[in-house]
């Protein structure tokens, strides 16, 4: 089976690239490199034994990724390629909406006219926005979201339930909560381009002196701490989660046109104890200081991941301080 992997070079993408050809599957991957680098491929063939077939294309450009689909037969698709900074997001919205919506589109018209029927999407928590209860199952209703770029994952998702409703194409989207860590191989692991904005990989370069300190963004959360509580999550388990979900679909188990399935732990750490957590398992202390509270950012936000475990047989395996070991071991290495 031939498996299309946009954002392939970027990171959730990249591992789950690992695991589609350790699985025996032939990946593509599509990638603009707004945010990750071509020696990725480079990586994954290392790792595998197997280069990746790539194609650097934009998936605003319409008539490029046609042109894709006319030279490449693609079965599947894993949906990943979109900007993902919530601060970002809070403060550049059109360049958000544009790009994640409209990529979508385009990418969802070539599916229907070359009889793409198994989509996977990259979804994520922010969906949620801030939640009424926690742990947040899916069956949590869908608040107003905090961000842009939690809007543009809401906007995605009601377009790919509209197509299955269409009966056009099957999509399961799987809804991240925080990806960390990197391939035990170390070989991949988060390389953003641009200054990276989720917690671990702050972490990470500070400690490694790449930056002077990082900002904690407040303290007066209601939490018991006062900082963000959220739910961390190997990116290999996440990774993993995909061929579950991509299963799914091929042998035809899934119970609705358009399912959902939250990825994380059930567990939730505040910014604090992650630090705390990365100081005991690396004997690295850390210098941050606290500041104000970024835009976008819900409190607290953890999952419920009791129908991820029964219904598509998956389990996040990896505790957080092999996140934060292995984020150290890449961040020494890159």
């Amino acid at each position: 089976m031939n498996v299309l992997v946009t954002g392939g070079t970027g990171y959730v993408g990249s591992h789950t690239v690992v695991e589609l050809q350790q699985k025996g599957y032939e990946v593509f991957i599509i990638d603009n490199l707004s945010n990750s680098q071509a020696v990725v491929v480079d990586a994954i063939e290392k790792i595998t034994g197997i280069k990746p077939h790539f194609s650097k294309v934009d998936l605003c450009n319409a008539a490029a990724l046609k042109d894709f689909f006319v030279r490449n037969k693609i079965d599947s698709i894993i949906h990943f390629a979109a900007f993902k900074a919530v601060g970002e997001s809070v403060q550049q919205p059109l360049r958000y909406y544009y790009n994640n919506i409209t990529s979508l589109i385009n990418l969802c018209k070539c599916a229907e006219e070359f009889s793409v029927k198994d989509f996977i999407f990259s979804s994520s928590c922010s969906v949620y926005g801030e939640p009424d209860y926690v742990p947040v199952d899916e069956k949590h209703p869908i608040k107003d979201a905090q961000s842009p770029y939690g809007a543009s994952k809401q906007m995605s998702e009601r377009i790919l339930s509209d197509i299955a409703v269409a009966g056009m194409m099957q999509t399961i989207s799987l809804r991240y909560f925080n990806p960390s860590g990197a391939h035990p191989s170390v070989l991949i692991g988060e390389l953003p381009v641009n200054e990276p904005s989720n917690l671990v990989p702050v972490i990470t370069r500070t400690a490694a002196g790449k930056q002077k300190e990082m900002v904690v963004f407040g303290n007066d959360y209601d939490t018991p701490d006062g900082t963000c509580i959220r739910d961390y999550i190997h990116v290999k388990d996440i990774a993993i989660a995909h061929i579950y979900a991509l299963e799914r679909l091929k042998n035809k188990k899934n119970k609705a046109g358009f399912e959902v399935f939250n990825l994380g732990t059930g567990k939730g750490y505040s910014v604090l104890e992650v630090i705390n957590c990365f100081e005991k398992v690396t004997g690295k202390k850390l210098n941050y200081r606290i500041g104000a509270k970024r835009p976008g950012d819900v409190s607290k936000v953890f999952s419920d991941c009791k129908l991820s475990n029964s219904v598509l047989g998956w389990k996040a395996e990896l505790p957080l301080e092999q996140m934060l070991l292995s984020a150290w071991e890449w961040q020494q290495k890159i």
